[in-house]
């Protein structure tokens, strides 16, 4: 076994350096080459380390670096997968580049972003001491169908890990449900206020009761089918929330400031990016924090000093004008990403790219689901939408559906023209790619502008 991880990691260093000579990440190769020889390398690996795996549909790599940050405020030493392979030859990758030829970690814990449909093998190897499940949604439908699918992917990974602490959403219907048949124990996070001025007109995924189907009920909705939920029918509902953002005290183009009640106790937290998803986010990371016993201080200090991943509210100077880039794959996540918009002062320019590769999701119908013709309703304040990507024309189709005017539509198949023409605005830039439309775009825009590598 030792000569079989032996040989495995010294082919995974060969296969990095390889591709770092290519100038290519080299987040997801090093590990398949290492489990090719060694299939069990993660629990050979991991079991010296304590493994905290984020997992759900939208926020795992913002989660991941909060909570990534809360062990750097309690001295506590970790390692990541940064660059947001997340799949298991991802997470191996990982594992395989911090390990010494004999297999050991000077790391104590490990914070891995975890692919839902990986959760099963990634529990299976690791047994996590913690596992952080963001939300379900609907989302690539040519890999998990219903959200019903997904949920029970999930569950059955979190089976398998019965000693680990897990945290949920207490505002998420479909994975709140799961605390009632887990032997774990399960720290609840939430929030209790609203989270935006304005609103996009929402489409939930999971209206009805998963007891009896009677439609829900809410005394506060957030957002898609998040809030505090009730079946009027079977009294089916929201459990109490142990961490939970009780006000939002501001928010801005740079961030938010919350009141954050964390084991009874209240404080006040600025999180490091803005929109008001992302405060699920910081509160998700705190009930990590009272999950392993850490300091509150530790999870207020983490959402306030974290830097955010790539392509998730990534914020970079482009010539003249300052943009974001928020990364979208379902209609949940486009949503809130034009409720950041909408939210915005002033004018500002939107880009979509959108493209159908098998990391994006190959069905694009999730752009009907979206409103998008909440973009009208911006009036004058929105200066324009330029298209991009292998399916940009359609996103025009969308939005001429959506009756968005002609003359402020534009659609570029060259991302260098669309460079170009961004680095001469003035109005700030809201970037909205899918996964593969942002490692291009974010790739060309790190070389004519110097932004750090994807990995880093």
């Amino acid at each position: 076994m030792k000569l079989r991880v032996f040989l495995a990691l010294l082919c995974a260093r060969a296969a990095r350096f390889a591709l770092r000579l290519t100038h290519r990440g080299g987040t997801a190769l090093p590990g398949r080459v290492a489990m090719r020889l060694c299939p069990d390398i993660l629990r050979y690996l991991g079991r010296d380390v304590k493994t905290v795996l984020v997992t759900g549909t939208n926020g795992k790599t913002t989660s991941c670096q909060i909570v990534e940050q809360l062990f750097a405020e309690e001295g506590v030493s970790c390692f990541s997968n940064k660059g947001g392979a997340n799949l298991i030859q991802g997470i191996a990758t990982a594992f395989a580049l911090r390990a010494s030829l004999t297999g050991r970690i000077r790391e104590s814990y490990a914070v891995m972003e975890c692919d839902e449909a990986t959760m099963p093998e990634a529990c299976r190897q690791l047994q996590p001491v913690c596992i952080l499940l963001t939300n379900i949604f609907s989302d690539q439908l040519d890999r998990f169908g219903d959200v019903g699918n997904t949920l029970s992917v999930i569950e059955k990974g979190v089976r398998s890990a019965p000693n680990a602490a897990v945290c949920l959403n207490a505002d998420c219907s479909l994975s709140s449900s799961m605390a009632e048949s887990l032997p774990n124990p399960v720290v609840f996070y939430g929030v209790e206020t609203e989270l935006y001025r304005q609103r996009v007109r929402e489409v939930s995924d999971a209206p009805r009761c998963l007891r009896c189907g009677a439609e829900y009920s809410y005394t506060l909705r957030t957002y898609g089918h998040l809030g505090a939920f009730r079946c009027p029918r079977c009294g089916y509902g929201r459990h109490e929330a142990q961490v939970a953002v009780t006000g939002l005290l501001r928010q801005d183009a740079e961030g938010s400031r919350v009141l954050l009640r964390l084991d009874g106790e209240e404080y006040e937290a600025e999180i490091a990016v803005p929109g008001g998803y992302n405060v699920y986010n910081a509160a998700g990371a705190a009930a990590v924090a009272m999950a392993l016993g850490f300091r509150p201080e530790s999870a207020v200090r983490a959402m306030g000093n974290f830097r955010c991943g790539f392509g998730r509210m990534e914020k970079m100077e482009l010539g003249s004008c300052s943009a974001r880039m928020v990364l979208v794959k379902n209609p949940a996540g486009c949503n809130q990403a034009l409720n950041f918009l909408a939210n915005l002062e002033g004018e500002a320019l939107f880009v979509i790219a959108l493209n159908d590769r098998a990391g994006d999701g190959t069905d694009i119908s999730w752009i009907y689901d979206a409103d998008f013709e909440a973009l009208l309703r911006l009036g004058e304040r929105l200066r324009g939408v330029f298209c991009a990507g292998d399916r940009g024309a359609d996103m025009a189709v969308r939005l001429r559906y959506a009756r968005f005017p002609m003359e402020k539509l534009r659609v570029f198949t060259d991302y260098d023209a669309l460079i170009d023409e961004l680095s001469r605005q003035s109005a700030p830039v809201v970037i909205m790619p899918t996964y593969s439309a942002m490692m291009e775009l974010r790739g060309k825009l790190a070389e004519r502008y110097g932004l750090r590598e994807f990995w880093e």
